[in-house]
């Protein structure tokens, strides 16, 4: 009798996969695994849940594939293969390591940097040229060579050697190569800066602020770190409006790294970016890996903390935006990118991540790690994500090593309990370093991760201001860019 009546019951609309998260003020963020999004109020997230979509709320949803009945399966599942193509292409990001040294002594520093008059830790040009070999064995048709440290410029030679060998084996091969350098700008000369500018070599440094708070966090013994920075911000901006003949110019671009001491100061850091004229400014939280972690009770901060200050930081950018000043945040760039269907070839928040599949990292003396954060760990003496030597080691075996396929399955975030529900996951990525760092396991406990926190505090902020049409329409305007 009672399956008699089961039966002839009407029977129940499915729903289709989606993930789902509740947004401030009522409303429903809604996701699925090509990529789509939709955002609805309480009535239309439970018509969806039950798979019956009504009026023009299933109208919008049927295009983005959250109504079962009606679902392009062909669209679906090329918007998805779309997202994943970095999976054929090989590592795309080459991290040259030349030297350990450094001259200053930043307080979250995580490249476990040596004394800048120390020995033994600059690369040789045999091991920068041997690197630069293996680089070119990547199947990715576009590289980037970028030369980091310690400070880069403390090993000039080697510096300067490996961007011409660079140059030129990339042109003999034919093969698209570009160059950038991560420096403090601290040894920067006239000389160096036209050498740099004339190979089409671009530039990043740091920038934590208004000179009290970036000499607080990046302390510099020979000098003004903060005067130096922003003359040369200024000396390679100007180049760039200019531009150079017969080579690409490129602008110069700066790093924040946030600290305790940068909490409640989001106005005087951002409004630091558009005084100098800076177009982008990138709000990076602090990684607990190296000094930072030793640090981290003076600090470090909660996720929270975190989230009300980037959110403090958007709502000052859009506001000088909504005035005409054009500054820009790169996470949020990163993420609206990937929100629309892009990948910007950010490799935290790939899925899998980047380790070894997206990137490598050079150390000084040739030994090859996943990532320049597998390699941080190195050299605090655990070698859990050195991948082999270019000296010894062929492309073929680093990129079937064990950890790089380890490292691939931890950050699969289907593999991941709390991700494989999460509405971010089609724009997220998870760090197997920093889960092994914090947590003692690749995989970790997104559940318990600061990191996952973070994340998801970021996107609550974006998906938040989205909701408001006209910073909605500014922020959109970022896409692309």
């Amino acid at each position: 009798m009672k399956a008699r009546k089961e039966a002839g019951r009407p029977a129940k609309a499915a729903a289709p996969d989606f993930n789902f998260r509740r947004l401030p003020g009522g409303r429903v963020l809604l996701t699925n695994d090509s990529g789509a999004s939709a955002v609805v109020d309480e009535a239309g997230f439970r018509a969806v849940a039950a798979g019956r979509p009504a009026g023009k709320t299933a109208a919008g949803l049927e295009a983005k594939g959250f109504v079962r009945e009606r679902m392009d399966f062909e669209g679906y599942a090329a918007a998805r293969a779309s997202r994943n193509t970095f999976l054929n292409s090989g590592p795309g990001l080459h991290i040259l390591v030349t030297t350990l040294r450094c001259n200053h002594k930043c307080l979250y520093c995580q490249a476990g940097a040596a004394p800048a008059g120390g020995n033994g830790t600059d690369m040789s040009r045999k091991v920068a040229r041997k690197s630069v070999d293996f680089a070119l064995n990547s199947t990715n048709p576009g590289l980037t060579i970028e030369f980091q440290g310690g400070e880069p410029l403390l090993n000039w030679a080697t510096l300067s050697d490996a961007v011409v060998y660079a140059r030129r084996r990339a042109k003999a091969a034919g093969r698209d190569l570009r160059l950038a350098l991560v420096s403090n700008f601290s040894l920067m000369t006239e000389q160096k800066a036209r050498f740099l500018l004339e190979n089409e070599v671009s530039i990043c440094t740091s920038l934590d602020g208004p000179a009290d708070l970036h000499d607080r966090n990046r302390v510099f013994a020979g000098g003004d770190a903060h005067a130096l920075t922003v003359r040369w911000l200024k000396y390679f901006s100007e180049r760039a409006d200019r531009q150079g003949p017969g080579y690409r110019v490129f602008k110069p671009s700066a790093l924040l790294t946030v600290t305790r001491a940068s909490l409640g100061r989001a106005r005087d850091i951002i409004d630091e970016y558009a005084r100098l004229g800076l177009g982008d400014i990138f709000v990076r939280p602090l990684t607990p890996i190296g000094y930072a972690r030793k640090l981290w009770p003076e600090i470090g901060y909660s996720a929270a903390d975190f989230a009300k200050f980037y959110r403090a930081c958007l709502d000052r950018i859009l506001e000088l935006n909504a005035s005409g000043t054009q500054l820009r945040e790169r996470h949020a760039m990163i993420m609206l990118q990937k929100i629309a269907g892009a990948d910007p070839g950010y490799l935290d928040m790939r899925c899998p991540c980047g380790a070894a599949i997206g990137q490598l990292a050079y150390d000084y003396n040739g030994d090859l790690y996943t990532c320049d954060e597998g390699r941080m760990v190195g050299w605090e003496g655990d070698k859990m994500f050195r991948l082999g030597s270019v000296l010894k080691d062929d492309y073929r075996s680093v990129m079937l090593a064990p950890v790089s396929r380890a490292c691939a399955a931890a950050s699969n975030l289907e593999a991941q309990p709390r991700c494989a529900r999460c509405a971010y996951k089609p724009y997220c990525g998870v760090c197997p370093v920093c889960n092994y760092e914090s947590q003692g396991s690749l995989w970790g406990d997104m559940a318990a991760s600061d990191r996952c926190a973070l994340s998801m505090g970021m996107f609550d902020a974006l998906f938040g201001l989205l909701q408001k049409p006209a910073k909605a329409k500014i922020l959109n305007g970022w896409i692309g860019q």
